[in-house]
C-alpha cells in the first residue's frame, strides 16, 4: 500500500538524477494524496517526457472515471485485465523524496512512519498509466506498483511500493523493454539497508497539512 508521498526538491534534482531534459517548475508538496496531480516521466516515440497525471488509474475500458486504482500489486500486474496491457506498454517513473505507511497500533490507533532512501536523494516509484475517453475531456492516469515489504518495511506494514534508481528505473520506462520475466525482475522488493524511516507526526493523517513538519520526527 502507497497512499501518500513527498515530492519537496527542485525539479533540477529530479532532471539531473534521471537523465532528462527539462521537467516542469513545481511547488513542493510533503502530503501528496490520490487524485491529485503527479509528476511523472514515460518515453513517447522514443522521447522522455515529464508531465502530470492524476494519481488513481482508470483504465480505458471502464464506463465512467469512478474507478480510483491508486495501487497495482506487482505479483498479479501481468494477468489482471486492468493492468496487464499498462504494464507491458505504458509504464512510467513517478518521482518521489519518500513516502509514509501507517503502522495499527490498536482498533484505532495508527502511528505514520516515513520512509526514504538511506542516502536522502530522490528515487522514483514504478507506475503505469492508461488514457480514458469517456465523457467529457480525455484523462490521463497512473497507478504506483506495490511489491512484498523488505525488513524495513514489514515492522511498519506488509507491503511497500517498488521502488527503482539507476539502471532499474531507466528499463522501466524503456519500451524496448518487452519480454515479462525481465519486467517482473524490476517489481521486487529495494534493499532495506537502502533505506531510512522515522515516526512522525499525526499531522500527515489531513491532507490539508502540506508543510515540511509532515516528516519531522515525532518526539
Amino acid at each position: 500500500m502507497c497512499g501518500r508521498y513527498v515530492r519537496a526538491r527542485s525539479s533540477d534534482a529530479y532532471a539531473s538524477l534521471f537523465n532528462l531534459p527539462d521537467t516542469p517548475d513545481l511547488s513542493p508538496s510533503w502530503n501528496i494524496a490520490p487524485t491529485q496531480p503527479v509528476l511523472i516521466v514515460r518515453v513517447v516515440e522514443g522521447v522522455k517526457h515529464c508531465t502530470m497525471l492524476r494519481w488513481g488509474l482508470i483504465p480505458f475500458w471502464v464506463k465512467d472515471k469512478k474507478t480510483n486504482l491508486i495501487n497495482a500489486r506487482s505479483e498479479t500486474v501481468l494477468e489482471k485485465p486492468a493492468f496487464k496491457g499498462a504494464v507491458k506498454r505504458r509504464r512510467c517513473l513517478i518521482f518521489a523524496d519518500g513516502y509514509y505507511e501507517w503502522k495499527t497500533l490498536g482498533p484505532k490507533a495508527k502511528q505514520p512512519y516515513y520512509f526514504r532512501m538511506a542516502d536522502d536523494q530522490p528515487f522514483a516509484f514504478a507506475g503505469i498509466w492508461d488514457q480514458w475517453s469517456g465523457e467529457g475531456p480525455t484523462l490521463e492516469s497512473c497507478s504506483i506498483l506495490t511489491t512484498s515489504a523488505n525488513e524495513l518495511s514489514a515492522s511498519v506494514h506488509d507491503r511497500m511500493p517498488v521502488i527503482l534508481r539507476g539502471d532499474d528505473a531507466q528499463a522501466w520506462i524503456d519500451p524496448k523493454v518487452e519480454d515479462l520475466a525481465q519486467i517482473a525482475e524490476l517489481m521486487r522488493p529495494f534493499p532495506a539497508d537502502a533505506m531510512a524511516c522515522v515516526a512522525v507526526s499525526s499531522r500527515v493523517n489531513s491532507v490539508k497539512n502540506n508543510g515540511i513538519e509532515c516528516i519531522q520526527v515525532m518526539e
